[in-house]
């Protein structure tokens, strides 16, 4: 009797532990059981894929931002005077 219950306290503490630490369960076979898809999971995941994907696209521009900012900052002063000067066009 002791050791059943010591067999079944020990299996919950490794389902504890498992679910803890994001381990999927395992079914009486072994095999990994994960959550049923439902429509509002799936939905969810559309969502979050989209903005995922909008979130990269921004990084990206930031980054080519940063990257011109950076140019400037390093650049040697004559030549941004010139390059800036070159870009107000001809003067009247």
């Amino acid at each position: 009797m002791l050791l059943g219950f010591m067999g079944i306290a020990g299996w919950i503490f490794t389902t504890w532990l498992r679910v803890r630490n994001g381990y999927p369960l395992e079914n009486s076979w072994g095999k990994p059981v994960y959550p049923q898809k439902n429509e509002e999971m799936v939905e969810r995941v559309r969502l979050l894929s989209q903005e995922n994907a909008q979130l990269r696209a921004e990084l990206g521009s930031v980054k080519d931002r940063l990257g011109n900012v950076e140019r400037i900052v390093t650049d040697r002063s004559l030549s941004l005077t010139h390059e800036i000067e070159s870009l107000r066009g001809p003067s009247n």
